[in-house]
């Protein structure tokens, strides 16, 4: 989730203008705006499936660990959070146009809300006894986990990626590697608590995978749901879905998970900070954005789901133009590629760092990208989008 205090939103009118007639002769291959629209969507819900998926291998590697604690359980549920960190990431670029994730009832802020204040859910070094798992007048059920998340400030997330991320990695102290939480804070005899500590890693384990199942459902084809209203959302649905990318692109990847953190040199500011997952998940990012715009997505069982796209409803306006943002996102898919991990390792140092450089070269060409898909959007009709970007 994007860091409220630091974001503002452009000023620009919602409305989307009609799309122009075509021209008199498109070429032959060109898709019809519904044709892209859905499928986005049919790209948006294999997304979803995907990380489904993936969640609920991470909830079957996390409930044999619970049930019997050791180093290569906890092995296990690191690999398997990490390789569903892998699928959700690609998915943000389907936020952020009050679609079912993040709308006024969505579930993105028990999903994936940071940065986070660790005591609030366990103790830290210099607070042993802080936390809701400590705390043995709290339940630890999906109804209070979800009501205690982000209540008294945005800082005091105790569900989703990062609440178990901090369970399975505990606190970095690290300079150069991840948390290392041992497993026998999980263990009877260990770690004080350590039942409730199981419970815990169960309980908002599950509740992710039910929000998980909810936007899988919103998408799922042929049924009564957000979907099937997107589908026949036409010129509305377009600007939609490049009002998520732009946003993506500008305000949250190029700004709040790389920016702000950039600026402050500070661990708490990167974004998987417990696991040093941060570099992979701003590739994850960068390569929804150009799954989006490919139309073409590489599906976590290996095949391929390609159909008509953004990139070939702009070139049959304007060939050049296509071209062009199609080598800016390639190039920002290398850029952050080239990122070194550890991230927090990345980001401090002097002017000329090597690692500052490197964050420096993957904003600049994400801020570019998201100016390029404004013009994209220009050349298809769609000229009033609101975007979410960095405040000044």
């Amino acid at each position: 989730m994007h860091k409220r205090r630091f974001l503002r939103t452009l000023a620009l009118p919602l409305a989307a203008a009609a799309l122009p007639a075509a021209r008199a002769q498109p070429a032959p291959a060109a898709p019809t705006p519904r044709a892209v629209v859905g499928h986005y969507a049919a790209l948006v819900s294999a997304g979803y499936e995907d990380v489904l998926a993936a969640a609920l291998a991470m909830q079957t590697a996390l409930a044999a660990f619970a049930r019997e604690p050791s180093q290569e359980g906890l092995d296990a549920g690191r690999k398997a959070w990490l390789a569903a960190r892998e699928w959700y990431g690609q998915t943000e670029a389907f936020r952020f146009y009050a679609g079912p994730i993040d709308d006024d009832k969505g579930p993105e802020g028990r999903i994936n809300a940071w940065p986070m204040d660790e005591s609030y859910v366990d103790g830290v070094e210099g607070k042993p006894n802080a936390g809701l798992i400590n705390d043995k007048r709290v339940p630890i059920t999906k109804a209070a986990l979800a009501r205690a998340n982000e209540r008294g400030g945005e800082e005091n997330v105790c569900t989703g990626w990062h609440a178990i991320e901090f369970l399975l990695w505990g606190q970095d102290a690290s300079a150069d590697g991840p948390g290392k939480r041992p497993y026998t804070d999980f263990a009877d005899g260990g770690r004080a608590n350590a039942d409730r500590r199981r419970r815990y890693l169960g309980v908002v384990t599950e509740l992710l995978v039910d929000d998980l199942r909810s936007l899988a459902a919103a998408w799922a084809p042929g049924a009564r749901n957000y979907r099937e209203r997107f589908e026949r959302g036409d010129a509305e649905s377009l600007r939609k879905i490049i009002v998520g990318l732009g946003s993506l692109s500008r305000g949250e990847l190029a700004g709040e998970r790389m920016e702000v953190a950039l600026s402050t040199q500070d661990q708490e500011d990167e974004h998987s900070c417990f696991s040093d997952n941060t570099h992979r998940d701003i590739v994850a990012n960068a390569v929804g954005i150009e799954n989006v715009w490919l139309g073409r997505y590489r599906r976590r069982d290996g095949s391929v789901l390609e159909g008509a796209s953004l990139r070939a409803l702009v070139a049959a306006r304007d060939a050049a133009l296509a071209e062009k943002v199609t080598r800016q996102i390639a190039a920002s898919v290398a850029a952050v590629n080239a990122i070194q991990p550890p991230f927090d390792r990345e980001i401090v140092g002097g002017r000329d760092a090597p690692g500052r450089a490197r964050v420096q070269k993957a904003i600049d060409s994400l801020v570019q990208q998201s100016k390029d898909l404004v013009e994209a959007a220009d050349a298809i009709g769609i000229t009033r989008l609101t975007l979410v970007s960095p405040a000044k």
